[in-house]
C-alpha cells in the first residue's frame, strides 16, 4: 500500500505569495526566465532556474548553478519570505482552469514506494536530466517543486477534501495566466492521523501525472544518502519527497500533441498502409478528438 507521510512544510507570508509563486521549471527556458523575474527579486524562478542571477554563458549543469540555487533559497528562508510551519501537516491544493477546480493533497511520498513499484511510471526518464534534477537536490536539500500523483478515487478522502474546501483557503489568488490557486491547510491531528491510515491500509497504488524526472531524481538521492549513511533507520527526511496527489475524479486530462516533420521517405499512402498493420484507420472530414481509450486522432 502506498506510503504518504504529513510534513513541516516551508510557506511563504500570504503579503508575498503572488510575488513568489512562479511557473515551473521546465515550461521557460533561461531567457524567458530571465525575462520574467526583472523587477522581481522574490521570485521561486531565482532558486528553480538559478541561471537568471548568473552570467548568460554560465554552465546549466555546473557545480556554480546549482550552489546558486542553494544560496537563493536560503536567501528566501532567511529574509523572512518563507516560514516553517511548527507540526507535520498536510495541505490541500486546488488549480483553477478553464472553469473547473481539481483539488489534490500535498505531502510527502516514499522513496521506497518508487523502487517497490507502488509509485507507478508511464514514462522512461532520460540520464541527463535526472542528474540535473539530482544536483539541484543534493545541493538545495530541498523539494522545490512537489510531483504529480493520482490515485484511485476514495470516498473518504474525496469527503475530507471536500470538507476541506469549503473553509476559507490560507491562499487564494490568481496568476498572469489566469489560473487560479488555493491553498488549504488541514491541522487536525485526526484527520491527518486518518489521512495516512487510509492510504496505507486502502490505496494500493499512486501513477505519476507529471514529473517523472523529479521523482526518478528525488528517489535516486534518496538512495544514495541511505546507503551513504550507515545508522540509516527509514525515517530521515531523504526517504520521503513532495508530491500533489489528485484522486482520479479531479483529474483533467489535457491533449498531448505531437508533430512529426516527415514521414521517412514514405509516400502518404504508404505511410497509411503502414499505419494499417497496427491501427484501424477511419478518415474524418471534420475535426475529431478522442473520447475513450485507444483511441487517437491524427492530422496528415
Amino acid at each position: 500500500m502506498a506510503v504518504l507521510r504529513a510534513f513541516k512544510g516551508f510557506r511563504p507570508k500570504k503579503d508575498n505569495v503572488n510575488e513568489i509563486a512562479s511557473r515551473p521549471y521546465d515550461v521557460l527556458n533561461s531567457d524567458e526566465a530571465r525575462e520574467e523575474v526583472k523587477g522581481n527579486p522574490h521570485s521561486f524562478l531565482h532558486v528553480v532556474k538559478p541561471e537568471v542571477d548568473l552570467p548568460k554563458d554560465v554552465d546549466l549543469h555546473g557545480e556554480i548553478l546549482y550552489n546558486k540555487a542553494k544560496s537563493n533559497l536560503k536567501s528566501l528562508v532567511d529574509s523572512g519570505m518563507f516560514f516553517q510551519d511548527e507540526k507535520d501537516k498536510f495541505y490541500i491544493y486546488g488549480q483553477t482552469m478553464w472553469g473547473k477546480t481539481q483539488y489534490g493533497i500535498v505531502a510527502c511520498s516514499s522513496v521506497e514506494d518508487y523502487n517497490n513499484n507502488i509509485i507507478k511510471k508511464h514514462e522512461l526518464t532520460r540520464p541527463d536530466k535526472e542528474e540535473d534534477r539530482m544536483n539541484h537536490v543534493r545541493y538545495t536539500d530541498a523539494n522545490a517543486e512537489p510531483v504529480f500523483f493520482a490515485f484511485r478515487d476514495n470516498k473518504e478522502i474525496n469527503e475530507i477534501i471536500e470538507k476541506t474546501v469549503k473553509e476559507k483557503a490560507e491562499y487564494d489568488f490568481k496568476t498572469d495566466d489566469e489560473v487560479g490557486h488555493h491553498f488549504w491547510i488541514i491541522n487536525n491531528d485526526k484527520t491527518i492521523k486518518r489521512i495516512t491510515e487510509i492510504f496505507d491500509k486502502e490505496i494500493p497504488f499512486v501513477y505519476v501525472a507529471d514529473g517523472h524526472h523529479r521523482t526518478a531524481a528525488a528517489a535516486l538521492v534518496g538512495e544514495e544518502r541511505k546507503n551513504n549513511n550507515p545508522n540509516h533507520n527509514g525515517d530521515e527526511e531523504y526517504n520521503f519527497f513532495m508530491s500533489v496527489n489528485f484522486p482520479e475524479s479531479q483529474l483533467t486530462i489535457i491533449d498531448y500533441n505531437r508533430v512529426v516533420k516527415d514521414l521517412n521517405g514514405m509516400s502518404d499512402e504508404e505511410f497509411i498502409t503502414k499505419l494499417k498493420e497496427n491501427f484501424v484507420i477511419c478518415e474524418k472530414k471534420e475535426e475529431y478528438k478522442p473520447n475513450k481509450l485507444h483511441n487517437f486522432s491524427m492530422y496528415l
